[in-house]
C-alpha cells in the first residue's frame, strides 16, 4: 500500500517513568569525606535498601529507612552510596546483596523486595527515579569489581560513584549505553515485533544499541532494516528514559516507514507485524499484548494512539 499520509512527529504527553528525579546529586561533594559523614549522621537522612537488583516496597510505595536503622544491617562503608539531596534530606542506597535472607533484617511488616519494573509505573515519579538510580548504581559497582585495564581489584570511592583500581590507579565511572527505541509508522499502522525473551503474545517497538561512529538517526534506520527489512525515512525524536536494567539510556523516536514488506534479516525477532490503531486500542481482542506500562515503548504507542 502506498504511504499516503504525511509523516509528522508526535509530542510526549507526559514524563516517562523513572524520569523527573527530585535529587540534587551534589556531584561536587561526593569526595568530601566530612560532608558525607555529616550527611550519614543527619537525622533527616533516608536510605533505600537494594538486595540483588531488587528494591523494597510496602503497599506499592518505596520503603525508606533512617541511617540509624540501616547501619545496624550493614556497617561496611563500601556498601553505602550517596545519591544526593531530596528537598535538603540526604539520600543513600545500601547494598544488602551479601545477605542470603535480607528479610530477616527487617520487621515483619516492612514490605517485600521486588523488581521495580513490576511496580514502577504505580510509584510517584520521585520514588521511581530514586529507586532506579540506586539499583543501577549498585549493579554497576558489582560489575566493576576488577579493573578492565590491568585486572586488579577495584574499590569504591567518591561515595560510590567511582571504582578505583588498586593496581594501575585508573578510576572507572558509571556508564549508560545509549539505545534507540523506535515506533515505525506507515499510514495508520505501526510496526512491532516479538522477541523470544518477551512474554508470550507481547509485541513491542523495535530497539537496539547505538554503534560506534553512528548518529542516533542512523541507528534507528539500521536497526529497523536489520531486524525487519523495512526501510525508514524521516526520524523524529520523542523523549528519553533511563533504563538501569541494567545500564541503558533509551532514546525514543518515531520513524517514517517507507516500505511495508517484512523480511527477517537476523535472529533478533521471532515475529514482526503491522498493527492498526483499532488493533492497538483493543490488543486482547486481537490476540496480543502491549509492552509494560512503565516502558518508553508503551509511551510511544500511547502517544501515537492519542495523536
Amino acid at each position: 500500500m502506498p504511504n499516503d499520509q504525511t509523516f509528522s512527529p508526535v509530542r510526549p504527553s507526559r514524563d516517562n517513568v523513572y524520569t523527573g528525579s527530585p535529587l540534587d546529586r551534589m556531584a561536587e561533594r561526593r569526595s568530601d569525606a566530612e560532608f558525607i559523614a555529616a550527611s550519614l549522621a543527619s537525622p533527616q537522612a533516608i536510605v533505600a535498601p537494594v538486595w540483588r537488583a531488587q528494591n523494597l516496597f510496602r503497599d506499592q510505595r518505596a520503603r525508606f529507612y533512617s541511617t540509624a536503622e540501616a547501619l545496624s544491617w550493614e556497617s561496611d562503608p563500601h556498601r553505602w552510596l550517596f545519591l544526593g539531596l531530596w528537598d535538603g534530606r540526604p539520600v543513600f542506597a545500601v547494598d544488602l546483596g551479601q545477605h542470603e535472607t535480607p528479610k530477616s533484617l527487617l520487621a515483619e511488616d516492612d514490605g517485600d523486595f521486588a523488581d521495580i519494573r513490576s511496580i514502577g509505573g504505580l510509584l510517584p515519579a520521585g520514588e521511581a527515579s530514586v529507586l532506579a538510580y540506586a539499583r543501577g548504581l549498585i549493579h554497576w559497582q558489582g560489575r566493576t569489581r576488577f579493573c578492565g585495564v590491568c585486572g586488579n581489584p577495584c574499590v569504591p570511592a567518591s561515595a560510590g560513584h567511582v571504582m578505583h583500581c588498586t593496581g594501575c590507579g585508573i578510576d572507572h565511572f558509571p556508564r549508560s549505553d545509549p539505545a534507540v527505541i523506535m515506533l515505525v509508522i506507515r499510514n495508520d499502522s505501526i510496526l512491532m515485533g516479538h522477541a523470544s525473551r518477551f512474554p508470550e503474545g507481547m509485541y513491542s517497538t523495535l530497539a537496539g544499541f547505538v554503534e560506534p561512529g553512528e548518529s542516533l538517526e542512523e541507528a534507528v534506520r539500521r536497526e529497523v532494516y536489520e531486524e525487519t527489512g523495512v526501510r525508514v525515512g524521516e526520524v523524529a525524536y520523542h523523549s528519553s528514559q533511563p533504563w538501569p536494567f541494567p545500564s541503558s539510556l533509551m532514546l525514543g523516536f518515531y520513524g517514517e516507514g517507507l516500505t511495508e514488506a517484512i523480511e527477517f534479516r537476523d535472529e533478533e525477532l521471532t515475529d514482526a507485524r503491522w498493527f492498526t490503531r483499532a488493533m492497538c486500542r483493543d490488543p486482547e481482542a486481537h490476540g496480543f499484548r502491549l509492552p509494560g506500562a512503565d516502558s518508553i515503548a508503551r509511551r510511544l504507542i500511547e502517544d501515537w494512539l492519542a495523536g
